[in-house]
């Protein structure tokens, strides 16, 4: 796989990190930039783990994969959602960094269960160690800024329309969630 290939399969990987960081980043009042940095190499260490993961273990992984992905990511952005939703309704007024680091890493893996399909897939088409690097590398970098980008716009979005953000970001992973199962 090209680099040219690599990156564009990064972005399309990443286009649930960006939407799960922008819904999610309406929550987030006030961070800094140490803090954002966090979560985005959360998201891309989970991601760029389930694809090597993916790819390691393709064979054994394959069926299950097939059979389970939409399910598992439809209840870990189904419960990232709804704890959004939920704390949106109660309007508690509080500095959270995407509502918790278990709510990243549950929300890195909802985002990520793709990755581990696509690197089941790059096992099975018989890509090598030196062919998957190109991929590893692009779908890391491009995750860590997607994440990033979609935080500091979901930030923005906060300030402006504050629990009705966080609402309407709960209802929109629910969604994403949901789009899974069908």
């Amino acid at each position: 796989m090209g680099i040219l290939e690599s990156v564009l399969m990064a972005v399309s990987l990443c286009a649930d990190c960006f939407a799960v960081s922008l819904c999610s980043g309406v929550t987030v009042r006030d961070s800094r930039t140490r803090d954002v940095l966090k979560v985005a190499l959360a998201f891309g260490v989970i991601q760029t783990g389930l694809l090597a993961a993916g790819w390691a273990l393709g064979s054994l992984f394959v069926g299950f994969v097939e059979k389970a992905s939409h399910i598992i990511g439809f209840l870990l952005l189904l419960y990232v959602g709804g704890s959004m939703l939920i704390e949106g309704i109660r309007n508690q007024e509080e500095v959270r960094d995407l509502n918790g680091f278990r709510n990243v890493i549950v929300g890195g893996i909802a985002t990520s269960i793709d990755a581990l399909a696509v690197g089941v897939a790059q096992c099975m088409a018989g890509t090598d160690l030196k062919g998957m690097m190109p991929l590893v590398i692009s779908v890391f970098a491009v995750t860590v800024l997607s994440v990033v980008l979609g935080i500091e716009g979901g930030k923005t979005i906060g300030r402006k329309f504050g629990r009705w953000a966080e609402i309407v970001g709960g209802l929109v992973l629910i969604g994403i969630g949901a789009s899974l199962l069908f």
